[in-house]
């Protein structure tokens, strides 16, 4: 076994292979960037070397400066992760010749599996089954418009190289397909440098079914069962779990050796995934093969028991695997969620801030230990981070497990319910509503699960009820007090009536209106009318109509322990400047978030009227500008497309006007809020 491994990552897979590795008795070596400088993974690990500036280019991508991290620190193994250098061959082979291990398969395996369209000619041959389409070496457009004609739309145009849902689009009619592929193309080039496309059959209600392979550099190969990552957003997975709902021995069978198969076609070496879409009528066709840990292993290690990142080093370091697939059995059921920075409601637009509050779950994870065995975190992220431009928005993999789906199901909604996350737009309610939904319990998956039910799965976001605004009033007026608790325990004279919150009078009941402006109803004024009792409890004037006695306490972690009428209530209350966010638990199946403003007066009055200005939602660069000045455009009209965190995010008009202005061109840089597209509705 290596005395010491260096992890070419960050965040939660950093933090992940440092723990085994602990476990294990292994040093680790962590490698960080300007951003990254603070992190939790440089903060565990027993040593860490600066990289560069933030960009991954600089940074986490520069092979030369992790293999000096490596000599310089006398690491024996350097651990890929997943992501960034993980599937990249050239770096694999810079590693054996500097005579350090890579955790990892050959670079001759993933140079097979690193271009799909290669992969799938590879497959072929060895009698995988593969989805009809073209994966060609000619690119040219008017062709590749021919074969999606000969294939029959819609059709599934695929980046040759990557993955993560990158350069992919979806084409129900050859009208279509001329812009798709453009985009495919430009989004391929800024996440992979390679603008090649591959063109499939795409199915209409398939499921994404992927084997776990495991082999050894003494030719044994096994799988480790499957999972299901049929539910998806812009094909990236949401939820994972294993094993397969309705899975018949048979098939499994059947599809583990396709899988092993795909595996021992390329030499393959370590842990790796077989890819499958799996239609309705039983039959099973490759899509591709992740020469790399997945995100979703969690799962598969809480129904086999194993560690796959200890058989990762223990296999890196010649090991035979230690079962065959006979000793191979499943466990109960696993179910993964990954919580993300993201506005489900803008498309799952990635978000960028600070973590104000992050109470997340489970035992055996990263996370905080609610002294239940049964539900893991792994997280690269704590309380007070910041989520930026430069990397995945992910915050956290949430993970279950319970003896049948049914009872994991429950597990899982009960997980989601006790996750606290304020300062930023999470996807954590859209968690909540998949696991509260009844297509979800009764295992009706496929790969639109999420347009099937967007109905459902992504309501119109309503206005807070009087609840929450009597939550949000009593955090105020808790903070307001423990703030003049704070100045009289510093003042000279702690007695002093000036340090006095509580309202109280001499002769009638003091009264005030604490107002908040709610985004989700349009930008209302909503007003609570607030009566001091000569008690010291509070009278509450709600909008709605209704009238409460109230008392509260807010602790050091924000927890807000409330008494209305009578009932206690608590909840989460976090406030940075006017801004706050009240989280009231199990309300709605993790959907009692609201994030309100405090309204000053004096700020209002002072605020300035809409400029017009369509804005960038974060840091990125222009790749195309779809009209003129001048242009009269309808509501919905695409106007400028921007590329950020190697995803494209389309610019389009919020109701009929005219474009005035366009201030950038493609190829620009802008920041955050820069003005895009000067707008003059109609």
């Amino acid at each position: 076994m290596f005395a010491k491994v260096l992890i070419a990552n960050r965040g939660e897979i950093a933090r992940r292979v440092i723990r085994t590795c602990r476990r294990l008795g292994i040093a680790t070596v962590a490698v960080f960037s300007d951003a990254d400088a603070d992190a939790a993974h440089v903060a565990e690990a027993d040593e860490a070397v600066r990289l560069g500036p933030a960009p991954a280019g600089e940074s986490y991508l520069r092979a030369d400066l992790i293999l000096d991290a490596a000599r310089a620190t006398g690491a024996e193994a350097v651990h890929p992760g997943y992501g960034f250098l993980s599937e990249n061959a050239d770096f694999a082979e810079a590693c054996a010749a500097a005579g350090i291990a890579f955790i990892g398969p050959p670079a001759p395996a993933i140079r097979a599996m690193g271009g799909k369209s290669e992969a799938k000619a590879l497959m072929e041959t060895a009698g995988v089954p593969l989805v009809p389409g073209y994966h060609g070496s000619d690119q040219d457009p008017a062709l590749l418009a021919a074969e999606a004609g000969r294939i029959g739309f819609p059709v599934l145009i695929k980046a040759s190289a990557g993955g993560g849902g990158k350069g992919m689009r979806v084409v129900e009619d050859a009208a279509s397909f001329a812009a798709a592929l453009d985009g495919a193309r430009r989004e391929a080039k800024a996440g992979f440098g390679d603008d090649r496309v591959l063109i499939e059959k795409y199915l209409v209600r398939p499921r994404h079914v992927e084997l776990q392979v495991f082999a050894d550099a003494h030719g044994a190969a096994v799988h480790l069962f499957e999972r299901d990552c049929s539910i998806q957003r812009r094909h990236q997975k949401v939820v994972e779990e294993a094993p397969a709902p309705g899975m018949d021995p048979a098939l499994r069978a059947e599809m583990g050796a396709a899988a092993v198969a795909a595996a021992q076609a390329i030499g393959y070496v370590g842990a790796g995934t077989v890819e499958f879409l799996l239609d309705a009528d039983g039959s099973f066709y490759f899509m591709e093969m992740n020469t790399r840990l997945q995100v979703e292993h969690p799962v598969t290690e809480a129904i086999t028991g194993l560690d796959l990142v200890e058989w990762q080093l223990r296999v890196a370091a010649g090991e035979r695997l230690g079962f065959g697939q006979d000793d191979l059995s499943i466990d109960g059921h696993a179910i993964e969620v990954r919580l993300y920075a993201e506005d489900p409601d803008a498309d799952f637009l990635p978000q960028t801030g600070r973590l104000d509050r992050l109470v997340l779950p489970g035992a055996g994870g990263a996370g905080r230990d609610w002294g239940d065995p049964h539900v893991r975190v792994d997280s690269g992220v704590r309380e007070g981070d910041r989520i930026t431009i430069h990397y995945d928005p992910m915050i956290a993999k949430l993970i279950v497990w319970d003896r049948d789906r049914a009872a994991a199901v429950r597990r899982l909604g009960r997980a989601l319910d006790d996750c606290r996350i304020a300062g930023l737009t999470t996807n954590l309610p859209f968690l909540g509503a998949i696991a509260a939904h009844p297509a979800f319990a009764a295992a009706d998956l496929d790969t639109r699960f999420i347009e099937r039910h967007r109905a459902d799965l992504l309501p119109d976001r309503t206005p807070a009820g009087d609840d929450a605004l009597a939550l949000a009033a009593l955090g105020v007026l808790a903070d307001r007090r423990r703030a003049a608790a704070a100045r009289a325990a510093a003042s000279g004279d702690p007695g002093s009536p000036w340090h006095d919150a509580g309202g109280w009078r001499l002769n009638d009941e003091a009264r005030e209106v604490i107002a908040f402006r709610d985004p989700e109803a349009d930008g209302a004024v909503a007003e609570i009318g607030v009566g001091y009792r000569r008690d010291g409890a509070l009278a509450l004037s709600l909008p709605g109509g209704g009238a409460v006695t109230a008392r509260a306490e807010l602790d050091r972690e924000g927890r807000l322990l409330a008494d209305l009428d009578g009932v206690r209530v608590a909840g989460t209350w976090v406030r940075r400047g006017l801004d706050l966010t009240v989280i009231r638990p199990r309300a709605g199946r993790a959907g009692g978030i609201h994030r309100l403003s405090l309204v000053d007066p004096v700020a209002e009055a002072e605020a300035g009227a809409d400029t017009g200005a369509l804005t960038a939602p974060m840091p990125g660069k222009v790749v195309a500008v779809l009209v003129e000045e001048g242009a009269a455009v309808a509501k919905g009209a695409p106007l400028v497309v921007l590329e950020a965190m190697k995803m494209e995010h389309t610019v389009t008009a919020p109701r009929d006007g005219t474009v005035a202005r366009l201030p950038f061109a493609p190829g620009d840089q802008v920041e955050e809020g820069a003005e895009l597209v000067g707008f003059e509705a109609e």
